[in-house]
């Protein structure tokens, strides 16, 4: 069975509140605390990006049981624009809002499988897992 719990994200402070869920559930699955945060600074790039390009989403966490591995998913959906080029946001460097660039190839690079599906018009959902070691 996979456990689920969800944060909406409307505000700054629910970006905290989605990073303390995510740490919160690592720590509970035996996570180190090197892959905590490595997990807490993905669930925050994700929170950050909801809030900033779709105004509003949420981030949800699964707890993962397969083949006798234990994992967690990071799932952030929005309802917000859609992401027009996923190759081009997937290059390091590259920022529409001023930033580092680093946003969603550092949440590829910090996790162990990560995927995209977007669609203009339709919003973002990102399923990011870690497995613990």
């Amino acid at each position: 069975m996979t456990v689920q719990s969800c944060v909406k994200i409307r505000n700054e402070w629910d970006i905290v509140a989605a990073r303390q869920m995510g740490r919160n559930v690592a720590k509970d699955l035996g996570f180190g605390t090197v892959d905590q945060a490595r997990i807490t600074t993905a669930i925050s790039e994700l929170a950050r990006n909801i809030y900033l390009y779709a105004g509003a989403g949420q981030i949800c966490i699964e707890e993962m049981n397969e083949y006798g591995k234990i994992g967690l998913r990071v799932i952030a959906t929005d309802d917000g624009p859609g992401i027009a080029d996923i190759r081009q946001v997937m290059e390091d460097g590259f920022s529409t809002s001023g930033g580092l660039g680093a946003g969603l190839p550092g949440v590829k690079r910090l996790m162990d499988s990560f995927s995209i599906d977007s669609e203009s018009g339709q919003g973002t959902t990102i399923n990011a897992v870690k497995w613990v070691r």
